[in-house]
């Protein structure tokens, strides 16, 4: 069954979160992160938003970005609704550093198709 939701801006909602992680992390290094409640808090809602963006994509985030680990991002958002009392900083940390800026590019380039398709 098709998704309801539209793929721009799932995709979009991707992208303004990622943004919004590097913002509250900028100056920071894994340390003064794992120390800052507010930042832990602020970059754990948002990759739970990226989270429900990419589970909102289905089957279409296969699609529309085939080299992003899927099930390790939704899996991700499981474990910071569900297992909350159990996130380990250094993951959110080590995710906000080096899986976003990666995640943000793909999901730029596939609204850039879908907004310039070609054919």
């Amino acid at each position: 069954m098709p998704s309801r939701h539209d793929a721009a801006d799932c995709l979009n909602h991707i992208i303004e979160n990622a943004e919004r992680v590097a913002r509250h992390i900028a100056g920071m290094d894994s340390a003064a992160f794992g120390k800052n409640e507010w930042a832990r808090d602020a970059v754990e809602r948002c990759i739970e938003r990226i989270c429900e963006a990419a589970h909102r994509l289905g089957a279409r985030a296969e699609a529309l970005m085939p080299e992003q680990p899927w099930r390790d991002i939704r899996g991700m958002g499981n474990r910071l609704r569900h297992a909350y009392d159990r996130v380990n900083a250094d993951i959110v940390w080590n995710t906000a550093v080096l899986r976003l800026p990666s995640l943000a590019a793909a999901a730029r380039a596939a609204l850039d198709d879908l907004s310039n398709p070609q054919g």
